[in-house]
């Protein structure tokens, strides 16, 4: 009965303790906890342990702990809790852990084995954390994990948690798992309420039909949708978009870049540039405009394909590019320019297609034919289909619907054309990709200018039949037949009629020719790039172990520290309010300063007295 008494007594004493310096002592609320005294083993301490009325109840500054077993220092306004704790504070978050200590001196407070740290968002576990009431700030630099049901699960070696705006900042092997994908960073910053990720440092988004890499990012981990900048690029299977700058729906399978694209198709060996593209992962589709650019990537002589906006669909084995709006090509041995260009690349087929919007009547339309150059000809007409044999990258055929035209200039005059024109034109190439025969079918026109073997001109031929049958060698004419209904005159230079040295509809456009890549952009207005603000560089925030947690801690252990006069034993062993900081973390000038100033008996030589023995943790 006795101790019983004792114990109400001494229950009574430390709550009474609390409440008359105003609840900055740590209280023991009254849970039927058994409590001693063990001077030996906890000097300056009350130990209480829990009963079948429940665990040992310790309450500080709007913060409640329970545990099996505590340990409180008076002095020190401290206290051990053993055996199932759980830190409550508020409705907001609980902590759990086999071992934690708290100072209510400096608000610190330091949990150990199996700790579990609940919010209303997320559940974070590792084996040791750090809490700063102060600051409301966790932290762990042993391996953590982070646990959000939508998001997935985060794991990293070093962690902070801002409690105060939901947070959280991941340090060295960041992984974020989810069922969709896996992410790994060096830096991740999380808020925990709005499941959004800001990525810092070489980042990447691995997912089944997808791989994202940024060095700056940013991503929504509830809608699955993301935002990349700093060396952004995504892979799709066989596709790999890079830009400047990249947004991601995971949804839709779909990603937009802007400035400085590039896309690349391994299979079909073909690179897209420009600076806007959507991409469709899902549909096989991308869309790329501003200097849009497509390259089909063969052995000897690639392709280049230039218009105002560029589309490719279709799977790798059957991949389809289209060129809108004054679209042009470009190949050493052969170029062409029209409203439109379509280019089958499984078939081999290139279609330059006219402007459907416009009759054949508008000068526009007219200006707009389809046009290739080859070598010294010029080739025009409504519609253009040029076929290559996809295995050998040679042209083998070309066709020409609709008021076909041939011009080609005499390489001795300036003056003199030679000239075919008729309703379809059929061309064969050799294996040098040189026209090497045509034929042209219906209303069949020409004009020829005839050089004898000293290249003196000798007359100007001029004909009409309903077909015309040509062969060529090294670029020029070397036979040609007239058939059926063949009418046709020779007319001496000084006898040639007014008018009839040009065809109906001639049109010499030469100086549209592209000689060059680069001179498929001669003529595109002035580029505008976007300013891309993109996202801020990471900023380096304080470290947990600040300045003011060292400074409350430094004035905690002076404050329990007992009073030493010169010459007298001393206790060496750490102070209870930094013994579990890391070392790494507490400069010199603040260990110094942790110990007593000893004082200098007046007329004594400095070696007199006892020394001070000085153990480092």
């Amino acid at each position: 009965m006795f101790k019983n008494i004792f114990i109400v007594f001494l229950l009574s004493l430390i709550s009474f303790n609390g409440f008359a310096q105003q609840r900055k002592n740590i209280e023991i609320k009254d849970s039927g906890a058994f409590g001693e005294i063990d001077e030996e083993k906890y000097p300056g301490a009350r130990i209480l342990t829990r009963s079948d009325a429940g665990q040992v109840h310790v309450y500080h500054d709007g913060i409640d702990m329970y545990c099996d077993q505590a340990v409180l220092y008076g002095k020190e306004n401290f206290v051990e809790a053993y055996g199932n704790v759980k830190m409550i504070q508020g409705d907001t978050i609980t902590m759990v852990a086999r071992y934690a200590e708290y100072s209510g001196k400096t608000q610190l407070a330091y949990a150990k084995g199996d700790v579990v740290l609940t919010e209303p968002s997320s559940t974070l576990t590792t084996d040791k954390l750090f809490f700063d009431r102060a600051k409301q700030e966790a932290f762990y630099n042993e391996d953590g994990m982070v646990v959000r049901d939508s998001s997935g699960t985060i794991t990293s070696t070093v962690g902070r948690y801002y409690m105060s705006i939901k947070k959280y900042r991941f340090l060295d092997n960041v992984k974020l798992v989810n069922p969709e994908y896996v992410l790994t960073t060096n830096q991740l910053d999380f808020f925990s309420e709005t499941g959004h990720a800001y990525m810092y440092g070489p980042s990447k988004i691995v997912g089944e039909t997808s791989t994202v890499y940024c060095e700056r990012g940013f991503y929504n981990t509830n809608s699955d949708k993301g935002y990349f900048t700093k060396n952004s690029r995504i892979d799709y299977d066989n596709r790999v978009v890079v830009g400047d700058s990249m947004y991601f729906d995971r949804n839709r399978d779909f990603a937009s870049a802007t400035n400085n694209i590039t896309i690349t198709d391994t299979i079909n060996k073909s690179i897209i540039t420009g600076h806007y593209a959507e991409v469709y992962k899902s549909k096989d589709s991308a869309f790329v405009t501003k200097r849009a650019l497509a390259v089909s990537v063969q052995e000897k002589d690639s392709v280049y394909i230039h218009s105002d906006t560029l589309m490719i669909t279709g799977k790798e084995d059957n991949r389809i590019t289209r060129a809108f709006r004054n679209a042009k090509l470009y190949k050493s041995d052969i170029s062409g320019k029209a409203d439109s260009i379509h280019v089958n690349h499984q078939t081999g087929l290139t279609q330059l297609i006219n402007l459907s919007r416009l009759s054949l009547k508008d000068a526009f339309a007219v200006k707009r034919r389809p046009i290739l150059w080859n070598l010294t000809n010029q080739i025009t007409g409504d519609t253009i289909h040029l076929k290559s044999n996809p295995e050998t990258e040679k042209i083998d055929s070309l066709i020409v619907f609709e008021n076909a035209f041939i011009i080609s200039k005499d390489t001795i005059s300036e003056d003199y054309y030679s000239q075919i024109k008729g309703k379809r034109l059929i061309g064969l190439f050799d294996d040098e990709n040189q026209m090497k025969q045509v034929n042209i079918f219906k209303n069949a026109e020409s004009i020829f200018i005839i050089r004898n073997e000293d290249d003196e001109f000798v007359g100007l031929d001029k004909a009409r039949s309903a077909n015309i049958e040509m062969y060529f060698e090294a670029g020029g004419i070397n036979r040609y037949k007239r058939l059926i209904s063949a009418e046709a005159n020779t007319y001496p230079e000084d006898d040639i009629p007014k008018g009839a040295m040009r065809l109906k509809d001639f049109d010499w456009r030469e100086d549209e020719r592209p000689l060059s890549v680069d001179d498929l952009f001669k003529d595109d207005p002035p580029l505008e790039l976007p300013i891309i603000k993109g996202l801020a560089p990471a900023v380096p925030e304080e470290e947990f172990f600040d300045a003011d947690l060292l400074k409350r801690v430094d004035k905690a252990d002076k404050e329990s520290k007992p009073n030493v006069r010169f010459g007298d034993a001393r206790d060496d062993k750490p102070q209870k309010a930094s013994r579990q900081i890391p070392k790494t973390t507490i400069k010199p000038e603040v260990i110094k300063s942790n110990l007593p100033k000893q004082r200098k008996p007046k007329n004594l030589k400095p070696t007199l007295g006892k020394a001070v023995k000085v153990e480092k943790e």
